[in-house]
């Protein structure tokens, strides 16, 4: 454990996440105050090592510069991505093209402002401008996008820590939740009748645990309360093979779905099982298939890179045999240990007892093959990177790629990340964004994630959105 104290109440985040990109095994705490104050005998830490009154007086970009340069010497390590902290780095050069920047100008500001390397800020730049060139055609002031979260899943993996419930245990109030879903949908076709929709995006959980009836329900209700004959994208996370069949795909196709993903996450079996997935590489081969046949154009597929147990050889073989199936997209995540996870409490538990039950991967080295295996397999299929996100815990410091062929890449996951428009959002453990257009401010409200707490409150959750809409 590293104890970090810092002097004032500023940039905690900032300084935690740097440290924990140079020392991913161990557990860092940020504190305010002195050693040995009776704040910290408070919190009842035996600290391991503990590096005092870090100086916060200053601004964030120089204080975090400090700390990098520091921690590189330190370690004699330097990360992709520099001091960056934030998870949306192309907004940077997102932000300074739009300003009319030159890319050896924002090459500049990149580098001197936050150390990124080089192959990182030429990706960002080329994402940048590919993101620019797929959203010229939305009206942001006056356009708007729409997801609907499905909170059951057929079981909880691993490294999951989005809100989901077994549908095993609760198919018995499905019915219920969508009639929820529906009085959230009235109010969005009341309130922004006289705004163009121009994405939608049924998430989860994995939106196909419904049942094809209930699929049905769901989007033809949506579709007869809103127009949706502007929607440039209408995306249905199908995620898990074991919940595919041909009914649900059927469903989807009859209702205007016109992109889907099917994960595999590794098409390894014995990772799969590793992980909690209670599905095999053929249940997914089969599905992707049948997707195909039920005349779907734009399938998009997940891995995730640093499983654990896997190497650089286990990502190539389940690239190969992703590049066998042809997928019009592609995003290659890098494993996020996330609170709330499972995998969270096994790396706390190797802490606790000095054994870990499941192997992971420590070095930046290893994540920077098996990215690299990726992107090449990635160009190989014909597709281009379009949007690049990071999250806090990230393994290697590296972050998340999606990779699409000319004209099916995915709109919403764009918007999602760069935070341009305003995405209304529906269902247990939901987060509505609005999007200011003076001045760029961004305001949220929540849905609670609990889904029974959500069904009995659901006019108070109506109630949090017409609130944030309502305010100038």
């Amino acid at each position: 454990m590293q104890i970090i104290y810092i002097k004032e109440d500023k940039f905690q985040y900032d300084i935690h996440s740097l440290y924990k990109a140079f020392y991913p095994a161990e557990e860092i705490r940020v504190i305010i105050g002195e050693p040995g104050s009776s704040h910290e005998k408070e919190k009842d830490i035996s600290p391991n090592d503990e590096i005092s009154f870090i100086d916060v007086n200053k601004t964030k970009n120089d204080l975090k510069k400090e700390i990098y340069l520091d921690l590189s010497k330190k370690t004699g390590k330097e990360l992709p991505w520099g001091d960056l902290t934030g998870i949306r780095p192309t907004r940077i050069a997102m932000n300074l093209l739009e300003e009319g920047r030159s890319d050896k100008e924002i090459q500049e500001y990149m580098k001197d402002t936050y150390l990124v390397s080089d192959n990182k800020i030429n990706i960002a730049i080329d994402i940048a401008k590919r993101e620019k060139d797929i959203l010229k055609d939305i009206d942001y002031l006056n356009g708007y996008s729409l997801y609907i979260g499905i909170p059951f899943c057929p079981t909880t993996c691993l490294y999951c820590s989005f809100t989901s419930y077994p549908i095993g245990a609760f198919s018995g109030i499905v019915d219920d939740y969508l009639s929820c879903i529906e009085k959230e949908i009235d109010y969005v076709a009341e309130k922004f009748k006289d705004k163009t929709l121009d994405t939608v995006y049924i998430g989860g959980g994995t939106p196909t645990t419904l049942e094809p009836d209930q699929i049905r329900r769901l989007i033809g209700y949506l579709r007869a309360k809103i127009d949706l004959s502007k929607v440039k994208e209408f995306t249905v996370e199908s995620g898990r093979p074991d919940s595919i069949t041909r009914e649900k795909l059927k469903a989807m196709k009859e209702m205007g779905v016109t992109r889907i993903s099917v994960n595999p996450q590794t098409m390894s079996d014995e990772t799969l099982r590793l992980i909690g997935r209670r599905h095999t590489v053929a249940q997914l081969v089969d599905a992707f298939h049948m997707a195909r046949e039920e005349g779907f154009d734009n399938i998009n597929m997940d891995i995730i890179l640093g499983l654990p147990g896997e190497t650089s050889s286990d990502v190539a073989h389940t690239i190969s045999e992703i590049g066998k199936l042809d997928p019009d997209d592609l995003t290659v995540h890098c494993l996020a240990i996330k609170r709330g996870s499972r995998l969270f409490e096994v790396i706390r538990e190797k802490e606790i007892s000095g054994k870990l039950k499941i192997p992971m991967l420590d070095t930046m080295s290893d994540i920077q093959n098996m990215a690299d295996i990726a992107s090449k397999g990635a160009a190989d299929m014909g597709l281009k990177p379009y949007y690049l996100y990071r999250q806090k815990n990230i393994s290697g410091n590296f972050e998340n790629t999606g990779y699409a062929r000319e004209g099916k890449a995915g709109i919403y996951n764009i918007l999602i990340n760069e935070e341009v428009q305003s995405i209304v959002a529906l269902g247990a453990g939901t987060v509505t964004k609005r999007v200011y257009h003076q001045g760029g401010r961004i305001e949220r409200c929540d849905n609670v994630k609990d889904v029974k707490l959500y069904m009995d409150n659901i006019q108070e959750m109506i109630d949090r959105k017409k609130k944030l809409f309502e305010e100038d």
